[in-house]
């Protein structure tokens, strides 16, 4: 017999996090937003950025609700990641974001 809930404990990953201080001169607005959920659609992993470690907390593939954040030059972005590619999405992200999103 197959042990339906021995699967999924296998398929659980561990929660990541990190941050990162936005270095382009616009901050996280429309430009920034779409290069940022392009790049986290890329990924299987849930993805989500917050202005703080506790949140709110916000989904990092939907282009509306990071534009909503709108984060100024100078603030930190917080990431949280969770899936089979999390590693990988993490560090993408956090590279897009010391990169400057390309506008540094």
């Amino acid at each position: 017999m197959h042990d339906v809930n021995a699967n999924r404990a296998a398929q659980t990953f561990a929660p990541l996090t990190a941050s990162a201080v936005l270095v382009n001169p616009v901050g996280l607005h429309a430009r920034p937003s779409v290069k940022l959920t392009q790049l986290a659609k890329g990924f299987t992993a849930k993805i989500e950025i917050a202005l703080a470690a506790e949140g709110p907390w916000t989904d990092a593939k939907s282009p509306v609700k990071v534009m909503r954040v709108k984060a100024p030059q100078g603030a930190t972005l917080h990431f949280r990641v969770n899936g089979p590619d999390g590693e990988a999405a993490l560090a993408a992200m956090l590279a897009l974001v010391h990169d400057g999103f390309g506008e540094a």
